[in-house]
Order: structure tokens, then sequence, then C-alpha cells
């Protein structure tokens, strides 16, 4: 476990150095997550250690909130003062995302579909 943790925040200081060093716009946990997603693609999927210790953070995902919670109401009256552009990139992104999610799941059914004829 202690690997698997030492692992996922090594990424997330690569990611981190890389968005503070290139003056990236993109957070480091982000841009260490795509490294590390890219990582796994390579090697062909985590190790049992790692998914364990990913399924374990997982379960407690709901912690995370916490201090985004803390936030919102840290910062109640900017939120507030802005709701319109916020409800308006909310519902746009969802509808993006939505729709992207779409697109991907029919292009990988086709594709699975055209496999399967083949074989």
């Amino acid at each position: 476990m202690i690997g698997a943790l030492t692992l996922l925040l090594v990424f997330q200081l690569i990611g981190e150095a890389l968005a503070r060093g290139l003056g990236m716009p993109i957070p480091g946990p982000v841009i260490g997550m795509g490294l590390m997603f890219l990582a796994l693609v390579l090697r062909k999927g985590p190790n049992d250690e790692l998914r364990g210790t990913a399924t374990g953070i997982l379960q407690h995902l709901s912690l995370l909130f916490v201090p985004a919670g803390t936030g919102v109401m840290l910062h109640f009256q900017r939120l507030a003062d802005e709701w319109l552009p916020l409800t308006v990139a909310l519902v746009l992104s969802t509808l993006l995302s939505i729709a992207v999610s779409a697109l991907l799941l029919n292009t990988l059914a086709r594709r699975t579909k055209s496999k399967g004829e083949q074989a």
C-alpha cells in the first residue's frame, strides 16, 4: 500500500512540477493523472497493489468533499454574485460531457460489433 500511495504522489508531484515549471493553466494533479493514465496504458493496467489502494481511496471519496463544501461556504457571497455564469458553465459542461460520452459509446459499440462480425 505504501508503494502504491508513493506512486500516486510521485505522479502528482511530476504533474505539479510540470504545471508550475511550464506555467500551464491546468492543475498539476490533473496533469499527473494524465501521465499516470498513459503509464498504465503502456503497462497494460495497474498491478494488484495499486488496484487495492485505489479501491480503498475510492471507498472514502466522500471525505474529500468536506474541504470543497467548506470552500463553498467560505465564498458563498462570490457564488451569489456570479450565479448566472456558473450555472451556464455547469449546464453546458454537463451537456458536453453527455454528448461526448454518447459519441464515444456509439463509436465503441460499432467497433465491437464490426469485430464480432469479422470473427
